[in-house]
């Protein structure tokens, strides 16, 4: 993205009351947290409901089974949000591959919000990750 371009889209995200620091579409998983604590966005855990019975989900986080397939992925995205492809969204995954796929495909889609949560649950080379960082986790028991 060039500077004009992520001039105007940080001007655009301030006028939806999502801080300019979303104007990157990748986020930390502090980050994350912080905005959907506050409503900013709506989080979506995109691993499988194995993975969410092992390690808990993110408080309130939505939980969209990534391996059910893009028709889904995206019907159920779809779902969440009300049909609103500008609301903005984070996707995490375990590790930050599957929420780089998941997030290009909804951009493809016409989504203009969607943030990735590239470090993950687990961690990888952009983080620790979500647990190692001691954020909350809720246990998922209808998974």
């Amino acid at each position: 993205m060039n500077r004009t371009a992520a001039s105007g889209l940080a001007v655009v995200l301030l006028l939806c009351g999502v801080p300019a620091a979303f104007a990157d579409p990748v986020l930390s998983a502090p980050e994350a947290f912080a905005a959907a604590k506050e409503g900013k966005l709506l989080l979506i855990d995109i691993r499988t409901p194995q993975e969410w019975r092992e390690t808990g989900v993110a408080p309130g986080a939505a939980r969209v089974d990534y391996y059910r397939g893009p028709k889904a992925l995206l019907e159920s995205i779809l779902q969440l949000v009300g049909g609103d492809r500008s609301r903005p969204i984070a996707l995490i995954c375990r590790t930050g591959n599957r929420t780089t796929q998941a997030q290009k495909l909804l951009m493809e889609q016409g989504f203009t919000q969607v943030y990735n949560v590239r470090e993950g649950m687990a961690g990888s080379a952009a983080g620790p990750g979500w647990l190692r960082r001691g954020l909350l986790v809720e246990n998922c028991t209808v998974c």
